[in-house]
């Protein structure tokens, strides 16, 4: 008999385990039960073929509608070409050489299983030279159950490694599995209406019905919402062991004067949460809230309030930004905000001033050694810098709040490490800031340790966007007509940003026969010599130093460069109001949050915005789809559901998106509130009673195998 954590080997051989584990990470026999099918079919039905994508692995059922073999033209040999539909849509399998005998087997009418990898040739998407398996109408029915069951499961498949030899691997290890000791108490499960962990494991690979599975599915995505949500229960059970540092207001201080100052009047929204703000931060119980809103709400000014209170506590403020570019802006700004209130030590400073100290990773080592004494003696009341601020080696003489900045670049672990840079037995206040939107029920599970508020006031004095895909693969003259609208843009006195994935001046990654991203080196050579020939072009980009990124912004907020080609480190916080263009190369390459959040970079003046998504992604295609969503609405709560759902939830836990397997399979974020919160008040009752699992061992292995050992090191540590 086997277990969930029993390794493969032993169960199915070195030939069928090595290829999982080396394409998939699938070790255990508890890896490969959790490898779910993608979906399902019942013998006769056809899947989907609409919506592939080119360079993924996929796993069709259709039928042949055609065959045909012909003489390759460039080189010597045969090329057979199959066409296969699924009822809706058809897609052409090439297979090359040795074809005879294929063509003998491969008649119209024959129904199978094809499985290869995406390609497009002459813009029509192919799988060249697939593996397949075909149903023989002459086989027995029982012969044929054998293989597929009664509802047929298709698995993510890899190179080498297509769904029916998944397949029989799941086929094989089923019949010695014999699971324990059910992790879910009985009056768990009962209370829900689950079945038992075997049964939903055995019911997921092999359905008997269609109720079986739907069942399965229910108590699987339990599992997954309750290991998550006993690790953010345990999280926030950690925050408050330790006390925070009380920052009262303070009548008279930096805080009221900064408000009688301000140039315009606060929105009642952020009157209403900066009130919030300051209650919580006037406790000794650290705070950890999540505030979120669109671009131009006002979230700096909120949370610049709440550090001068911390300041005129006699604490210390660290604002922490996802970039130096981001970084550099952040600490710009707050000087300008705050004028001689924020030029202690220089002349013409106020009297009750304070300092802000810009600290990054690649500052000059005099700069940088200067910037660690203000952070260690105090003498900075606001520090603001990237990652490095929580780097052991940077100490603070009372950090009493720390701000951070663009939280979807953050994982939770690395603010849980901020979290530590308080005093002995202390934590600081904590509050994350979001310019991309999040649904408050994917809100619950994905920042499951803080309190969320939204600041959702329209932002005062903004310009619309029109957004326009532009398919050069269909269209290639619309790319050429972009460049004409730029060089429009900039002789009505405007400016352009233009976005490239890649820098340049590092190997591409391997992209098999598709071409490299676009490069910011590359293209600004060629913009200078061709389509925009006599502009004045700058470039931007994470590995340039502090001062020349800082130089290029200034030459380009200052309009000394008409068009700025960069990577995404002006995704947030660069505010140009003459930029009117975003045009942004292989736009498919990012996500659709990433896209709303850079077209916000412009309309922020008084002429209206344009965003151009260039893109070779064929029509019909997923990938298109999700660019056409981004032309079609500048709603960013919509964008992040349907982002959301494209990503199938991401790593919500890590440090950084690792490319290792998500926590999250089956349950949706969006679509499965009901689970999420039941399980987050049964992980909350579970972990005030036993928070090391010590008395829940199997709860315990379900936290390690479904969240990862890293990420419940809680288990250990307690």
């Amino acid at each position: 008999m086997s277990t969930l954590r029993d390794e493969l080997t032993p169960l199915i051989g070195s030939k069928s385990a090595k290829p999982l584990a080396t394409a998939l990470d699938i070790t255990t026999v508890g890896d490969l039960l959790r490898h779910y099918p993608r979906r399902y079919a019942e013998r006769g039905d056809l899947t989907e073929i609409a919506g592939l994508e080119t360079g993924e692995h996929v796993t069709v059922l259709a039928r042949i509608t055609h065959a045909a073999r012909r003489q390759m033209r460039s080189r010597s040999g045969h090329i057979l070409e199959v066409r296969i539909t699924d009822g809706s849509r058809e897609l052409t399998c090439a297979f090359f050489n040795r074809t005879g005998w294929l063509a003998k087997q491969l008649q119209p009418g024959r129904q199978g299983l094809f499985a290869g990898k995406v390609t497009a040739f002459r813009n029509r998407l192919q799988l060249a030279h697939p593996e397949f398996e075909l149903f023989d109408e002459h086989t027995s029915d029982v012969a044929v159950d054998e293989f597929v069951g009664e509802i047929i499961p298709v698995y993510p498949s890899a190179e080498g490694l297509p769904s029916w030899t998944i397949d029989r691997c799941v086929q094989q290890v089923l019949t010695t599995l014999e699971i324990g000791e059910d992790p879910l108490p009985a009056e768990v499960r009962a209370e829900h209406g689950l079945v038992d962990l075997e049964t939903a494991l055995r019911a997921i690979h092999r359905p008997p019905d269609w109720e079986a599975l739907r069942h399965a599915r229910l108590r699987l995505k339990w599992d997954e919402a309750l290991a998550v949500q006993l690790v953010f229960a345990e999280r926030r059970m950690s925050a408050v062991a330790r006390t925070a540092p009380v920052c009262e207001p303070v009548a008279g201080g930096l805080a009221d004067e900064f408000d009688a100052r301000l140039p315009f009047t606060l929105t009642a929204g952020q009157r209403a949460l900066g009130k919030a703000i300051a209650s919580d931060i006037a406790t000794d119980r650290p705070m950890n809230r999540l505030l979120q809103g669109e671009v131009g709400s006002g979230k700096t000014v909120v949370a610049l309030r709440a550090m001068l209170q911390a300041v005129d506590a006699g604490k210390q403020a660290a604002l922490l930004a996802p970039t130096e570019v981001l970084a550099a802006q952040h600490a710009r700004s707050l000087g300008e905000l705050l004028g001689d209130l924020g030029n202690a030590g220089e002349l013409g400073a106020a009297e009750n001033a304070t300092k802000v100290t810009l600290l990054t990773g690649s500052l000059p080592a005099k700069r940088r050694k200067q910037a660690l004494l203000d952070a260690a003696s105090g003498e900075a009341g606001i520090v603001v810098g990237t990652h490095a601020l929580i780097q052991e080696h940077v100490s603070f003489a009372d950090l009493g709040l720390v701000v951070v900045d663009e939280q979807h670049r953050f994982g939770v672990e690395q603010r849980d490490a901020l979290r530590s840079r308080g005093a002995e037995f202390t934590s600081p206040h904590v509050l994350v800031m979001t310019a991309t939107p999040i649904p408050r029920t994917v809100a619950m599970s994905v920042y499951g340790d803080l309190e969320v508020s939204v600041l959702d006031e329209l932002p005062a004095g903004r310009s619309p966007i029109t957004t326009t895909v532009v398919p050069v693969a269909e269209k290639p003259s619309w790319l050429e007509r972009a460049w004409q609208r730029v060089r429009e843009e900039v002789s009505g006195g405007n400016q352009v940003y233009v976005v490239c994935p890649r820098i340049g001046d590092e190997p591409p990654a391997d992209t098999g026969s598709k071409r490299p991203p676009v490069a910011v080196l590359e293209l600004a050579e060629e913009l200078e010599n061709d389509q925009l020939a006599g502009l004045r072009i700058g470039v931007l980009h994470g590995r340039m130093s502090p001062d020349d990124k800082d130089s290029t912004m200034r030459r380009f907020a200052d309009g000394k460069l008409d068009v700025l080609v960069a990577t995404t480190v002006v995704e947030v916080g660069v505010d140009v109001p003459a930029a009117t263009v975003m045009l942004i190369m292989d736009a498919d390459r990012f996500g659709v949050s990433q896209l709303h959040q850079l077209r916000g970079r412009v309309g922020r003046g008084s002429v209206p915005g344009l965003c151009l998504l260039v893109t070779e992604a064929v029509e019909g295609t997923k990938t298109r789809q999700r660019l056409g969503s981004v032309e079609s609405t500048s709603d960013g709560f919509e964008l992040s559901r349907l982002d959301l759902e494209l990503r199938k939830e991401g790593d919500i836990l890590g440090a950084a998106q690792s490319g290792s397997r998500s926590a999250l399979k089956l349950l949706s974020l969006l679509q499965d509130e009901e689970i999420i919160a039941a399980a987050r008040d049964l992980a909350q009752g579970i972990i005030a009673r036993d928070p090391s699992l010590g008395h829940n061992l199997e709860l315990a292995h379900l936290v390690t195998d479904l969240v990862g050992p890293e990420r419940a090191e809680f288990l250990e540590k307690a």
